[in-house]
């Protein structure tokens, strides 16, 4: 093994030499060995962000939208406090809260904006949701019944500020024929805003479960809908279907797999793309190696056929190519790494000063976050170290087998 190792090396240093043939060798060699080395980075940086955005998913988006719910369809729940106690006592279940929620407008002065008003209890909604976690101003644990709080794109649009009166739309459905009355207007003080960096942010008011019961005409234990929190959002929708069963109510069951599944799916097809077309990138690199390694045992039959007559065995003449290969590997590797966790490690504040300089952020109201979020993974980097290594090995067998069958009689006559 060292006489292949030194065998490699002399090999190695031999190529560098700028003869016209040896010239070639060598930029086919440093070709793959480029191409190793920018498919690594690549691959790091694309799985860093996608588990980015897999993070962000879980830890921000769904620690504030509803990630189970439970809605009347037709009449409001009743009891909701003995129901939200009950809910809360089931496995798995980690908060509970109730809810009414409304499709309306927002008026200040002139400026209109359709939103989801949402009335809360600000005591039970702590337990279901990381709203105060992105709320300037109050809070909604704070809330008071003659307030409401907006996000922030609608405070925008409305030209607001904390502090104005703002007017709330709210239809209203006639008991006899469900004829639609005119909607019925709150106003209400801005007390706070809240700030995601996502489409909640223009969607979102909030107001006290008070207020929405008396504007609707509910009594203090009716309520449209319960929301609980789990302990494990990927099993969300079978355990909202197990508490689901405790329910005595007609309740449509909703998780986040219905609202928000089609982003998560999104995020998991993107992932398996980058698998499949990176690695393809790296294998044409790796396999690079073939092209280089068969035309450098064409070209050093000769040393090859001397080293058998003075006595070296097929499996040192194997492992002397071999590792030539893999060191033209590990080179792409450890470089392709190192950039590939430099990179991923900043290309949050990389992104964002792109995005300052081109004037113009592409993620803003596209995703549910405004910035590029980046989550390195050592498991990522270890499966994309060991694939690459495996192809390396694979590319190297053929050109040093090829190298052993060299005949010393036929070579040296010539």
């Amino acid at each position: 093994m060292l006489l292949s190792a030194f065998l490699s090396k002399r090999f190695r240093a031999y190529s560098g030499h700028k003869d016209e043939k040896n010239g070639f060798v060598s930029f086919i060699a440093k070709a793959s060995t480029i191409g190793i080395l920018l498919g690594v980075a690549v691959l790091i940086v694309a799985l860093s962000v996608i588990n980015g955005f897999e993070q962000q998913l879980v830890h921000r988006l769904l620690s504030v939208v509803p990630q189970v719910e439970y809605v009347a369809p037709s009449r409001p729940i009743a009891n909701w406090q003995l129901k939200v106690a009950n809910i809360e006592s089931q496995p798995h279940v980690t908060g509970a809260a109730p809810f009414i929620s409304v499709n309306g407008m927002a008026q200040y002065k002139s400026q209109l904006k359709a939103v989801e008003i949402r009335g809360v209890s600000p005591s039970y909604e702590g337990n279901v949701s990381a709203v105060n976690q992105f709320g300037t101003g109050k809070l909604v644990s704070q809330l008071s019944s003659e307030e409401v709080i907006l996000g922030q794109q609608i405070v925008k649009q409305l030209d607001a500020k904390v502090g104005d009166n703002i007017t709330l739309l709210i239809p209203q459905v006639g008991q006899a024929g469900g004829q639609l009355l005119a909607p019925k207007r709150v106003t209400l003080s801005l007390a706070g805003v809240i700030e995601m960096g996502g489409p909640i942010d223009s969607t979102a008011a909030f107001i006290h479960l008070s207020k929405a019961q008396q504007t609707l005409g509910y009594d203090e234990t009716q309520v449209t809908g319960l929301r609980l929190s789990v302990d494990d959002v990927f099993s969300a929708h079978q355990i909202a279907l197990n508490v689901g069963q405790t329910i005595s109510d007609y309740v449509y069951i909703s998780s986040w797999f219905r609202t928000q599944g089609s982003l998560y799916q999104d995020i998991q097809m993107v992932r398996t793309i980058v698998y499949i077309v990176v690695f393809l990138i790296i294998a044409v690199a790796s396999f690079n190696i073939v092209s280089s390694l068969v035309m450098e045992v064409r070209e050093k039959e000769g040393n090859i056929a001397i080293l058998k007559t003075m006595g070296a065995k097929d499996s040192t003449i194997l492992a002397t190519f071999v590792m030539q290969g893999l060191t033209q590997a590990f080179v792409g590797v450890l470089l392709g790494s190192f950039i590939g966790v430099v990179l991923a490690l900043n290309i949050s504040e990389l992104f964002a000063w792109l995005s300052q300089l081109m004037g113009a952020n592409p993620l803003e109201g596209v995703y549910f976050i405004e910035f590029l979020p980046s989550k390195l993974v050592l498991e990522d980097i270890g499966i994309t170290v060991i694939a690459t290594f495996v192809l390396a090995i694979f590319a190297t067998i053929y050109p040093a087998w090829q190298a052993t069958r060299v005949d010393p009689a036929k070579v040296l006559g010539n």
